[in-house]
């Protein structure tokens, strides 16, 4: 039997996870999505949204800089 932590890509989270991280709704990240502010990859099975934890880091980086 695979044990379902190994299943997971360590370099993709969920939008629940993703959301959480940000500390935004996952609404607010769909709506991210359509403006393209941050897209995520999609399973190629159930087309659900994964986001990159380095593109999530980037994403937060980008916004510290634009805040100072």
């Amino acid at each position: 039997m695979v044990d379902p932590k190994e299943e997971k890509n360590p370099q993709f989270i969920s939008i629940s996870e993703a959301a959480a991280y940000l500390n935004v709704t996952t609404a607010t990240l769909r709506n991210w999505d359509k403006a393209e502010k941050l897209t995520p990859y999609r399973h190629p099975i159930n087309q659900y949204r994964l986001y990159s934890k380095e593109e999530i880091k980037d994403f937060i980086n980008g916004i510290s800089k634009f805040k100072k």
